[in-house]
């Protein structure tokens, strides 16, 4: 029988062959914005851990924050978006991520990506700053370079529509946190610019769903948002 010697790598070509058969994915998934933060947080962690836990490398995780639907998901038009990027030496892992997720009650949706070379530099130099424009602020800094920021959606506010949501936008009301500190005749002094239909809408428990949206207390919106009809509290009416 022919024998063969064995070849000797040195560590280094050892670490770049290996590095090379790894496979490189991305997955992106949508979590339920009700819940509370803490849950939303335990949510994207534990997926996170499952990919560690199958021996998966992770390249980078983004927390995208919470961003409006392009079209409205289980009756919510907004989602709290996660993506991971991730390597492993086989695909394996695929199938039981994509179980859990679908089996998940948490999450709205998800997309698993595998990239090619050009997708993982893609990622790499968007990571970098290299793609996508960076307009300056005052101090000097870019937005990439500043704290993400994320697009309120003021339609999570039982009573306000996309066209309130506009007009109170318009209007300088841009967050919840804005709409919480706004007071009563400032909210009806934009409605009525839209014109008398929308003069006519209640605001009164705008200020109040807001401070719980922009507190993260997602649960406690959804107990108030229960009692609401049109954004104005039922029991209050009827008294």
């Amino acid at each position: 029988m022919k024998k063969y010697k064995s070849i000797y790598l040195h560590p280094f070509l050892n670490r770049i062959i290996t590095k090379d058969l790894m496979k490189q994915y991305e997955i992106t998934f949508i979590i339920d914005p009700v819940l509370p933060g803490d849950e939303i947080k335990t949510a994207g962690k534990a997926y996170e851990k499952l990919l560690e836990n199958e021996g998966c490398s992770l390249v980078h995780v983004d927390e995208m924050g919470l961003k409006q639907l392009a079209y409205p998901i289980n009756k919510r038009n907004s989602g709290v978006y996660k993506a991971i990027e991730f390597q492993t030496e086989s695909g394996s892992v695929i199938s039981k991520l994509e179980l859990a997720l679908r089996r998940d009650e948490r999450i709205m949706r998800f997309l698993t990506v595998k990239l090619d070379k050009y997708g993982i530099k893609y990622n790499d130099d968007k990571r970098n700053g290299k793609i996508g424009n960076k307009s300056r602020k005052s101090d000097g800094k870019s937005e990439s370079e500043g704290e993400f920021q994320v697009k309120d959606d003021l339609t999570l506010i039982e009573g306000v529509g996309p066209k309130i949501a506009n007009l109170l936008v318009v209007g300088g009301l841009k967050s919840y946190k804005s709409v919480a500190g706004a007071s009563q005749e400032d909210i009806k002094a934009i409605l009525s610019k839209g014109g008398s239909a929308y003069a006519l809408h209640d605001p009164s428990t705008w200020t109040q769903q807001a401070k719980l949206a922009a507190d993260g207390k997602w649960a406690e919106l959804n107990a108030l948002k229960e009692k609401l009809i049109g954004g104005v509290n039922a029991s209050s009416e009827e008294e």
